[in-house]
């Protein structure tokens, strides 16, 4: 249940292993056009799509390389580890971050963004991390940027690594543009066309509505656990669910056990939050019985450790709130 690497499909594993093909070749030319052209279909863009064998933190440095040069303003919502992340990219190539800060846990406002723009009519771009894994909070006000940049034909470019799949992404509808190079890695590519095969014969608002009720149910059981949300109600990721440790919790003992008891992987905090929170991801395949095996761990490894918990209300409300995957 980490919050990245998420679990990985075994079609997915299997097509990595394809044997490899010359890459100026017609086969590569079919295998490259598939990922290019499903890739659009997820994006849900008309525009451009470029394939890069690069992890997503490459991606990102790679349209900052491209797009910000010295003294660019860009505007950008810092209330993370990877969002200071990419802030301090953009300051690297030169460029100068108009950050909009805010505490862990809390989005900036979309009243907060407009500001910035009012007051930086020169801006070159806005960027932002869609779904802050670090702290588990999610940007809600996506489709209205657009009329922001629109005003002097600014970038608008989305961090979207950690939750494309799992929620809407309208790139076109909502004005994000992308500009990336690559070179091919081809068992990579094999595995991502698997992987967005998978994807549209589950169809998108399908997987979509999958993570949304599978989050829902993982908050609403660790919740009757004991356990508090970390996140502001109103920025909380439906991918990455953050959670407060209980008084006198150790982290590592905590995750230990829970791996070496439990099988089950979750994710600590990261700098200042470190020792104080800890991250289950809802990504992937993620389902009924990984919601329910690991409310069932997490509460058995908190009575382990001398917590009164009640698994049997965590599962009740946990099932409950899963009843609507029945009519997917």
């Amino acid at each position: 249940m980490l919050p990245g690497p998420t679990n990985v499909p075994e079609r997915v594993t299997r097509a990595m292993v394809t044997p490899s093909i010359n890459h100026r070749s017609d086969d590569f030319v079919d295998l490259y056009e598939e990922c290019v052209d499903n890739t659009k279909k997820i994006f849900e863009t008309d525009g451009d799509a470029v394939c890069l064998s690069a992890s997503g933190t490459g991606a990102v440095e790679c349209s900052v390389v491209n797009l910000v040069k010295k003294d660019d303003k860009v505007i950008i919502p810092v209330n993370g580890e990877f969002s200071s992340r990419l802030a301090q990219q953009i300051e690297w190539a030169g460029g100068q971050a108009i950050k909009i800060e805010t505490e862990p846990g809390i989005n900036a406002t979309f009243d907060q963004v407009k500001e910035a723009f009012d007051n930086n009519k020169d801006v070159k771009a806005f960027y932002c991390v869609w779904n802050e894994t670090s702290t588990g909070t999610m940007i809600n006000y996506l489709d209205r940027i657009k009329d922001l940049t629109s005003r002097n034909d600014s970038y608008y470019v989305l961090d979207g690594v950690s939750i494309v799949g799992g929620e809407e992404l309208h790139m076109d509808k909502w004005g994000i543009d992308i500009h990336t190079p690559f070179t091919p890695a081809l068992p990579v590519l094999y595995a991502y066309r698997e992987a967005m095969r998978i994807m549209l014969e589950e169809g998108m608002e399908n997987r979509i509505q999958r993570h949304r009720i599978c989050s829902d149910a993982l908050y609403s059981g660790l919740s009757a656990i004991g356990l508090s949300p970390f996140a502001d109600e109103n920025s909380r990721s439906t991918v990455v669910i953050a959670l407060n440790y209980l008084d006198g919790l150790e982290d590592k003992i905590f995750r230990d056990t829970l791996s070496q008891k439990f099988r089950i992987l979750v994710a600590g905090g990261f700098g200042n939050l470190k020792g104080k929170v800890f991250r289950v991801g809802c990504m992937g395949e993620v389902h009924r019985y990984h919601v329910m095996r690991c409310i069932s761990g997490i509460a058995s490894t908190l009575a382990m450790m001398g917590y009164d918990t009640d698994a049997q209300a965590g599962l009740k409300v946990a099932e409950e709130k899963l009843k609507p995957l029945d009519s997917l």
